[in-house]
């Protein structure tokens, strides 16, 4: 399998090691994150790596290596190990983080494979697409069809948009527009999704795909997500020098 995804791709770009770690034990047990992590890996090989082009190897542990991206499960943002922890690791490594307890009845497998296909794209949350001089879309391949999934090993996982979705021109007809093949055109949304524009170069705004989203999204605990990192207004979680000022 290695060896297929770095013939894909040619040999120079090697697999990102990413440290699947797990701090939410009371609902995740070993022989679980064992087997979401396989899952997790094998969807990806499968499905998004032949879309993105970026490889990774995903593999469980306590110790990550100082090099190694992070895949952080917490049972909450109150979580001990969450202090010092911002977009990045101590060591500036990229890092995602799912909350296990605030996912309510989406399965984790969707918000982990959510997450772990965001990070790949753009690490440090800092990427846009332009639409048009006014307007641009943040590089986030999920969220705007966040709530539909596809089935991988019995899990669930998150549907993703195309490279397509962030171009603003016409394409010929039958284009993919995200792995399900919902949508019909860029910078759409299904109504369970929601994109996050920049208009005019400062002002950030959420949009939604329909009012009930509005609300479902409202109720969220947003704290800790890297799509906080974005909004000047968003509620971040503490980075290091915040949390060692306060301790």
């Amino acid at each position: 399998m290695k060896k297929a995804r770095r013939a894909l791709l040619g040999r120079s770009l090697k697999p990102v090691r990413i440290a699947c770690i797990n701090y939410a034990e009371e609902t995740i047990s070993g022989r679980k994150m064992a087997k979401l992590t396989a899952a997790l890996q094998k969807c990806y090989d499968k499905h998004f790596l032949p879309v993105w082009g970026y490889p990774v190897d995903l593999y469980v542990t306590r110790k990550p290596k100082p090099t190694d991206w992070q895949l952080v499960y917490f049972d909450d943002a109150s979580h001990r190990n969450m202090l010092g922890r911002h977009e990045l690791t101590h060591r500036g490594q990229p890092i995602s983080k799912i909350f296990v307890k605030a996912l309510g009845d989406e399965p984790v497998s969707v918000a982990a494979s959510h997450e772990l296909f965001e990070m790949v794209l753009d690490p440090m949350a800092n990427l846009w697409a332009d639409k048009n001089p006014n307007t641009q879309y943040a590089y986030e391949v999920c969220d705007a069809v966040e709530e539909d999934s596809f089935r991988v090993s019995g899990f669930e996982m998150s549907n993703f948009v195309y490279p397509s979705w962030f171009e603003p021109f016409r394409h010929p007809p039958g284009t993919k527009f995200d792995h399900k093949g919902t949508l019909k055109e860029p910078f759409s949304m299904t109504e369970g999704g929601y994109v996050i524009k920049k208009v005019n170069g400062r002002k950030v705004i959420k949009a939604f795909g329909s009012p009930e989203k509005r609300r479902r999204f409202k109720a969220e605990d947003r704290r800790g997500h890297r799509s906080e990192f974005r909004d000047p207004q968003g509620e971040h979680h503490p980075g290091r020098r915040a949390a060692k000022r306060r301790g």
